[in-house]
């Protein structure tokens, strides 16, 4: 959906349907007043010279809701958008978009906390799992996991780089119980089990996500072994992949 809202913009008389409120000399909404736009909309707050401008409340005939700063008839400053899914934005806006620093809860209860642009996470930000408790701390580029960055899981934490969402290269799980496991993510071709009639009876290959451990370090008690560490490192791909 749109959180734009409706535009109105100069024609007052084309554009609202009703509106109680202050006005300047020229008849223009001019200080805090209502306004109900032609499909539905509300808005109730400041005006400056017939814009939105100020702090304001948008109620949205979806349901949605935006309570906040206004520049210009545009969203821009400090304000909270809830959505009609249950998700909210908290945070700054510019020019009708997300942008700087703000936290975003989704229906789910997961949550993104961190810098925005464009309306989506990128710079430095944290990924809160609300089911699992995991997290990620660290890069984000249009919206993506990428390039340094770690992620953090009841018993222990992956470091290493992210490449459309999916750690990638060397990296290592460091474990609570201090030891360290350094390794890389590799792309490795996976037969398939089922013969798939298209390839003539032959078995099909796919691509996917494998840790290859390379050595451990730090306290040797309780290390998991490699083909334990090796299950836990795949689940931890599946739920990164997830996300």
């Amino acid at each position: 959906m749109s959180d734009v809202g409706s535009d109105d913009f100069d024609d007052e008389r084309s554009k609202v349907v009703g509106y109680e409120g202050d006005r300047n000399e020229a008849g223009e909404r001019h200080g805090v007043g209502k306004a109900v736009l032609p499909n539905g909309d509300v808005y109730q707050g400041q005006y400056e010279h017939g814009a939105r401008h100020g702090q304001g409340t948008y109620r949205f005939k979806n349901g949605a809701r935006y309570v906040g700063d206004y520049h210009k008839n545009m969203k821009h400053g400090q304000g909270t958008f809830y959505y009609p899914d249950g998700s909210k934005y908290e945070g700054s806006w510019v020019e009708d978009q997300r942008q700087g620093h703000g936290v975003y809860t989704y229906p789910n209860g997961d949550t993104y906390a961190g810098e925005w642009m464009h309306h989506v996470s990128h710079g430095q930000g944290v990924y809160h799992h609300q089911q699992t408790g995991a997290q990620y701390r660290g890069t984000w580029v249009n919206g993506k996991m990428e390039a340094a960055g770690e992620y953090i899981y009841s018993n222990c934490r992956y470091k290493g780089n992210f490449v459309n969402n999916k750690p990638c290269g060397p990296g290592k799980y460091v474990f609570d119980i201090g030891c360290e496991q350094h390794g890389e993510y590799r792309q490795v071709e996976q037969a398939e089990q089922e013969r798939v009639e298209e390839k003539g009876g032959e078995l099909a290959s796919t691509t996917v996500l494998k840790w290859i451990p390379k050595c451990v370090t730090g306290p040797m008690l309780s290390t998991p072994s490699k083909d334990t560490s090796g299950e836990e490192k795949e689940a931890a791909v599946a739920e990164n992949s997830a996300m």
